[in-house]
C-alpha cells in the first residue's frame, strides 16, 4: 500500500500490545528520503525503554528493521524527537500498548505539536482521545506548543488502564474479553449536529496582528447560520512563529463525531486558514459520513480490538494501510464496503 511511517507506527504499537515479534523493510521506500526518521526512531527508542524490545537496525536512514518487544513497564517516561519531530505521530506509536499495561504510564514528551502532515495536538486531544477515553483514562496534563522548524514543544500525559492484557493470556482471548465487557465502537448512523467547537492558536508575538481573532473570523464566515459556533482564540509564547486552528462538531449527545484543521502558512491570510478548516469540515458534514477520514484511520486499530463499524468520507491509503497491519497482529478481518466507505 503507501509504505509510509504510518505502516511502522502502527506496527510498532501492535507488535508492543500483542508481544508479536515483527520485520519490516523497504520503509519509507517511495519517499524522497527514504528509510528511518528522527520521529521513527524516537518511537522505538520508546518502546526498548517502556517494553525492553530488542531491536535491529534502528538507525538513521535505514531501510528494515527487526522488532522483538518484552512487557512494558509502568512508570514515567521522558522523550526529546528533536527539532519539530510530531508528538502525536509519535504517540500513534505509544499510546495503544500503554492503556492495556500493568498500570499508570506518564509519559513527557519534547517536539512539534502542530506540523505539517501530521495531527495537530488540539485534534488530538478534543477529536480523537475521547474515543479512546472510552476505554482508558487518559489526561493531558500540560501542553506547550511547537511549531516548525524548531519545535520545541511540549506535552504531559497520564495514561491510567481499565483493563490490562496480561491478565488474560494471549491478546486474542483479551479481544474476546474486551468485547464482552466493550459495546464496541459504532459509528455508522448520522448524528445531529448540535453545535462546533475549535481552537484557533498562534504564537504570542502574532498576538498584536490578531491572528487568533481572525483565523477563528474566517472559520465562522464560512460556517455562519449552520450551528452555534464557540471558537476559543489562544496564544503562547514559542520558539518558532505558528499558527493552527481545529474545529469538532458535536453532536445531540455531547458527543464529538469529526473535525477539521488548517495550519498558518508564510504569505496566506489569517482569515484564509480559518476558512480553509471550515471548508474541510463542510465537505465532510455534507457527505453521507459519520467521522472523517482521519478519525477514523486513527479509530481502526481501536476498532480491531474491540469491533464495530465505521462510515466515512473515504478509505485512504492510511486507513488501508492500518486495516492490513492490524489483519497481521491479530484475529480479525475487516470488511470494506466501498460503495459507501463503510469499514466492518
Amino acid at each position: 500500500m503507501e509504505g509510509g511511517g504510518q505502516i511502522l507506527r502502527t506496527a510498532l504499537a501492535l507488535s508492543t500490545l500483542s508481544r508479536k515479534p515483527f520485520t519490516a523493510d523497504k520503509i519509507r521506500h517511495n519517499r524522497p528520503k527514504p528509510g528511518l526518521k528522527a520521529q521513527h526512531l524516537t518511537c522505538i527508542d520508546a518502546l526498548i525503554k517502556l517494553a525492553k524490545a530488542q531491536v535491529k537496525g534502528a538507525e538513521p536512514g535505514s531501510s528494515a528493521i527487526e522488532f522483538a518487544p518484552g512487557e512494558i513497564t509502568p512508570g514515567t517516561l521522558s522523550l526529546d524527537i528533536g527539532t519539530a519531530g510530531s508528538i502525536t505521530l509519535l504517540l500513534q506509536s505509544l499510546l495503544l500498548p500503554c492503556m492495556f499495561a500493568g498500570g499508570q504510564v506518564i509519559l513527557h514528551i519534547k517536539g512539534g505539536t502542530d506540523t505539517r502532515w501530521s495531527i495537530p495536538v488540539d485534534y488530538f486531544s478534543h477529536v480523537i482521545l475521547p474515543f479512546f477515553r472510552e476505554f482508558v483514562s487518559i489526561e493531558l496534563n500540560d501542553m506547550k506548543r511547537g511549531f516548525y522548524p524548531k519545535g520545541q514543544g511540549f506535552i504531559r500525559m497520564t495514561i491510567s488502564p481499565r483493563y490490562c492484557l496480561k491478565d488474560h493470556g494471549s491478546v486474542d482471548d483479551f479481544c474476546t474479553h474486551l468485547r464482552s465487557k466493550i459495546p464496541g465502537i459504532h459509528l455508522s448512523d448520522k448524528s445531529r449536529l448540535e453545535r462546533i467547537e475549535g481552537i484557533s492558536a498562534a504564537s504570542d508575538q502574532l498576538k498584536n496582528a490578531k491572528v487568533a481573532e481572525r483565523q477563528a473570523e474566517g472559520a465562522k464566515q464560512e460556517l455562519r447560520g449552520l450551528c452555534p459556533l464557540r471558537i476559543k482564540n489562544e496564544y503562547q509564547p514559542t520558539a518558532s512563529a505558528g499558527t493552527v486552528i481545529t474545529l469538532w462538531t458535536i453532536n445531540k449527545q455531547g458527543k464529538v463525531f469529526m473535525g477539521a484543521d488548517a495550519l498558518g502558512e508564510r504569505g496566506l491570510r489569517a482569515e484564509k486558514v480559518g476558512a480553509k478548516a471550515a471548508k474541510k469540515l463542510l465537505e465532510v458534514l455534507n457527505s453521507e459520513a459519520i467521522v472523517d477520514s482521519h478519525l477514523a484511520d486513527n479509530l481502526v486499530p481501536l476498532l480491531a480490538l474491540v469491533g464495530g463499524e465505521i462510515k466515512t468520507d473515504k478509505i485512504t491509503g492510511h486507513i488501508r494501510s492500518n486495516i492490513y497491519v492490524c489483519e497481521k497482529f491479530l484475529d480479525v478481518k475487516f470488511l470494506i464496503n466501498e460503495e459507501n466507505n463503510q469499514i466492518l
